[in-house]
């Protein structure tokens, strides 16, 4: 008989970090390079939605690898210089808040993952990408891992150079725009960031005029990022 599955509660919670098996079982099927594909910006107010995607070194993968919002933003800096500096290609893009409007963020999250693929210096013959959906029009193979960057390493780069990319883009708005505080939220919908659009109002061809506040009617657009690492 097969044996009861325990519904005790685990006294630890089992964290799940990213490996490189993955990558290793395409390269013993005849596919390599792989590349790791991600982005950051899928749920903010204002900003672009970038993407990257790396193709790691084997032999040279950096230590510390993980979800981007599982890291601090120093942990990330500094992975993100380690990437650059270890990789065999690094690839970024960005959909702007415009192409974001006149998609939906779906789209333009894949096309940006798509662009950063066919970018790359290095052809893969795989690219994983984050999540459940496949980019269309890839140059090569592709697949999608659900928490993708809890499980594959490349994917998990890519997610950290989108991120701090993402960021870095922000708090230059942030120069520019310095009522909205975009280097302190990076876009997302916090109580600093709707205030400050309810005083101002939203900023040309930054805020996405297709989210909720900004449109009329329409069923609001979900968050899909959290605020972490912000600090």
């Amino acid at each position: 008989m097969a044996r009861a599955r325990s519904d005790s509660p685990l006294l630890f919670e089992i964290v799940e970090k990213p490996d490189f098996s993955i990558e290793t079982k395409a390269m013993a099927d005849g596919l390599w390079p792989v590349a790791g594909m991600d982005e950051a910006g899928r749920g903010p107010l204002a900003g672009p939605v970038v993407a990257a995607a790396v193709v790691l070194d084997p032999a040279n993968i950096p230590e510390g690898l993980d979800d981007s919002k599982r890291l601090t933003h120093l942990q990330r800096e500094a992975l993100f210089l380690k990437i650059l500096g270890s990789a065999l290609s690094v690839s970024m893009a960005s959909i702007s808040a415009e192409g974001i409007d006149n998609s939906n963020i779906l789209k333009a999250s894949l096309e940006a993952m798509r662009r950063a693929a066919a970018s790359l210096s290095l052809q893969p013959k795989l690219a994983l990408a984050d999540g459940r959906d496949v980019p269309p029009g890839l140059p090569c193979e592709g697949r999608a891992l659900i928490k993708g960057d809890q499980r594959s390493q490349s994917i998990a780069a890519a997610s950290i150079v989108a991120k701090v990319m993402r960021d870095r883009m922000m708090c230059g708005c942030g120069g520019h725009h310095e009522h909205y505080g975009f280097e302190v939220h990076m876009g997302y919908a916090t109580v600093r960031h709707r205030t400050a659009i309810e005083a101002h109002g939203p900023v040309a061809r930054l805020h996405r005029a297709s989210f909720a506040p900004f449109r009329q009617g329409g069923v609001e657009v979900e968050e899909e990022e959290i605020l972490v690492g912000l600090e």
